[in-house]
């Protein structure tokens, strides 16, 4: 966090993944200034399928989501994440979306709570998807893969993203934009190269807007 910090990154949402986790992140969140958010990801399924019940202090409910890699049934993983939207939209909060192998699946099911306030983190969909989910009310967030010499998938998608709804991440420690493990001062690196492509992005402002 120090490092990032000194590299200019100024604000943090660290998503809950894993009840287990929750009451930690929320500490630490309090002693380092950080945001947080409270979910369980679809990783985190074969450990529980808990769905937050303490919100206080949360940015937003999540990371959850869908993944085609994740030894649960789908419709279990359904189920849990259709409550997490629900919390959610009850709470009026933004909710942080995982999907992955599962595009598929997941435009229905966010479809029966109509509007969703939240971001599709590290987007996965390809540029056919954007306007799916772009409907529905969803920011989409960039992470390390676009600034990979040839990244052409991630890039046609980010083109098609309207100004407003652009966020970036580092998705850390995963997909770092280099050999080695991730952390939170490649945001620089991460936000530079979306800005390359969509100079037209406020990406602070973005940020602010859906999570406060």
């Amino acid at each position: 966090m120090a490092r990032a910090r000194a590299a200019g990154v100024d604000g943090f949402i660290v998503p809950g993944v894993r009840a287990a986790g929750w009451a930690r992140l929320r500490d630490l969140s309090r002693q380092h200034g950080w945001r947080f958010a409270v979910g369980t990801h679809p990783h985190a399924l074969v450990h529980g399928r808990e769905v937050p019940t303490d919100i206080e202090g949360a940015c937003a409910i999540g990371e959850c989501g869908l993944d085609g890699g994740v030894p649960v049934d789908m419709d279990e993983q359904a189920r849990v994440l259709d409550a997490h939207l629900g919390l959610a939209r009850d709470a009026r909060l933004p909710v942080i979306l995982h999907c992955w192998r599962a595009h598929d699946r997941l435009p229905p099911l966010l479809r029966r709570h109509g509007t969703v306030r939240g971001v599709l983190h590290s987007y996965s969909g390809g540029p056919d998807l954007v306007d799916v989910y772009v409907r529905l009310g969803l920011h989409l967030s960039f992470a390390g893969a676009v600034t990979r010499p040839g990244a052409r998938k991630p890039i046609e998608a980010l083109r098609r993203v309207p100004a407003q709804r652009i966020l970036v991440e580092t998705d850390a420690p995963d997909q770092g934009p280099g050999p080695g493990r991730n952390e939170p001062r490649f945001l620089v690196d991460v936000a530079t190269a979306v800005s390359r492509v969509r100079p037209d992005a406020d990406l602070d402002a973005n940020a602010r807007a859906l999570f406060g």
